[in-house]
């Protein structure tokens, strides 16, 4: 039969009449066959959703379910109130108390420099020697000049003498008597002028030899022997002082506005000082000054700090960190600074209830103490916070398994003297002392 189809016709044969299908016939076909469609596709997803739960149910016969998972658990310590010293960290540059310009008092060679570049001298040291010998050639011939004068005077005070007796017998005249006393007076002023002009002499000789005014470290030798050094002008070297020193450091205005205006020097607020490439704050310093005024070009108030410095190691102009207290407070809530979490421009820390359920809870923080933070607000003596695990919780209202841990002391360095009057709310203050 397949061959009969295929066969093509004979030559002469008439082919079957073809009806054409028009456009609504089309649309009825389509139709039909959409809904034959959807009612297969229905059955089928029918029945998959019967397997399905069918071998859920033969699963729930066959096996019990998982247990739900245990609260997580997370680090928890509870608030307490303490009393802590604030401080506030400041830069400052050291300098020396006392600076000398050294230049000679009287002008003359070089003739010896007796110091080493850079060493340590005490007050009273040769450290350099003009050529004396002009100046101990003008002491001689002041003393020659001051033994005329003593000569003069004692020939004038003999003959004032003389005159008194004479007068008084009315063998010499008036005149003459006068004459007599007044050349005696002008003796003895010109024994008087002899005198310091030896006197002047001798401090010429005496200021070719150029001693350390101060003790501290010398600087370097700004004129070799030999060179003409002159009085008042030509400078020699430098000297400064380095034991004691001071830090000099500034407060911007605001926080300057509470500050004392003058430190009381029976009880001085003690500081702790650390250089470039130190760890912490290792020297210990006592503030000794407070301006009076502040700066209008910077608006800042200076301070000066005292640094003892035996040894000679710190050098003036070097670069220095200074803490000093600025508010005692009697009892702060300090937290760890971890267990504060932020929230766009809130700050938050999590609060665990009695049923061990944690809900966030708005803080305001303070100054930072070493790892931990004061919380002005949020917070009282007995809260419980999570300070570790916090990643763990999802949501608010979650259940923990609290680990309790303890809340250690800062760590705080004691200085010579700290402040002993609390100012609970003087942030940027500096400490009242008793």
């Amino acid at each position: 039969m397949m061959e009969k189809f295929n066969q093509p016709p004979a030559p002469g044969a008439r082919l079957a009449a073809v009806t054409p299908i028009t456009g609504r016939q089309i649309a009825s076909l389509r139709t039909t066959w959409l809904r034959v469609t959807g009612l297969r596709i229905t059955w089928l997803t029918t029945t998959w959703l019967l397997a399905a739960l069918l071998l859920a149910g033969c699963d729930a016969h066959g096996e019990p379910q998982a247990a739900a998972p245990p609260p997580p658990e997370v680090d928890v310590a509870t608030v307490a109130a303490e009393p802590i010293t604030l401080t506030e960290t400041f830069t400052g540059r050291i300098e020396a108390p006392e600076t000398v310009a050294l230049r000679p008092r009287v002008s003359g060679y070089v003739d010896e420099i007796a110091f080493t570049e850079g060493q340590l001298v005490k007050a009273g040291d040769l450290l350099l020697r003009i050529d004396p010998r002009p100046y101990a050639a003008r002491v001689d011939a002041a003393k020659a000049a001051l033994a005329q004068a003593r000569s003069q005077r004692q020939l004038a005070d003999v003959e004032a003498s003389r005159s008194r007796r004479l007068i008084g017998r009315h063998m010499i005249s008036q005149e003459q008597h006068d004459q007599r006393q007044a050349a005696a007076q002008d003796a003895r002023a010109r024994e008087a002028q002899a005198r310091a002009a030896l006197t002047s002499a001798e401090l010429d000789l005496e200021y070719t030899r150029v001693i350390a005014p101060v003790a501290g470290r010398i600087g370097r030798a700004l004129v070799t022997r030999g060179n003409l050094a002159s009085a008042d002008q030509t400078l020699l070297t430098t000297l400064v002082s380095v034991d004691p020193l001071y830090v000099y450091f500034d407060s911007n205005e605001s926080g300057a506005e509470n500050t004392l205006a003058s430190v009381d020097p029976d009880h001085p607020v003690a500081v702790r000082v650390s250089l470039t490439g130190e760890n912490g704050f290792p020297h210990r310093g006592r503030l000794d000054f407070v301006d009076n005024r502040i700066d209008p070009t910077t608006g800042t108030l200076t301070y000066r700090a005292v640094l003892d410095n035996p040894d000679g190691r710190i050098r003036p102009g070097q670069f220095a960190r200074v803490e000093m207290p600025v508010a005692a407070l009697t009892a702060a809530l300090l937290i760890d600074r971890q267990a504060v979490l932020t929230n766009q421009d809130r700050r938050f820390v999590y609060r665990v209830a009695d049923d061990n359920s944690v809900t966030p809870q708005p803080v305001v923080t303070g100054a930072a103490v070493g790892d931990r933070v004061v919380i002005r607000d949020g917070l009282a003596p007995g809260d419980r916070i999570v300070v570790n695990g916090t990643q763990k919780i999802f949501a608010p209202g979650m259940t923990i398994s609290p680990h309790p841990v303890d809340t250690h002391p800062v760590d705080q360095q004691p200085v010579d003297q700290q402040p002993t009057d609390p100012q609970p709310s003087a942030e940027g203050a500096l400490a009242a002392r008793s």
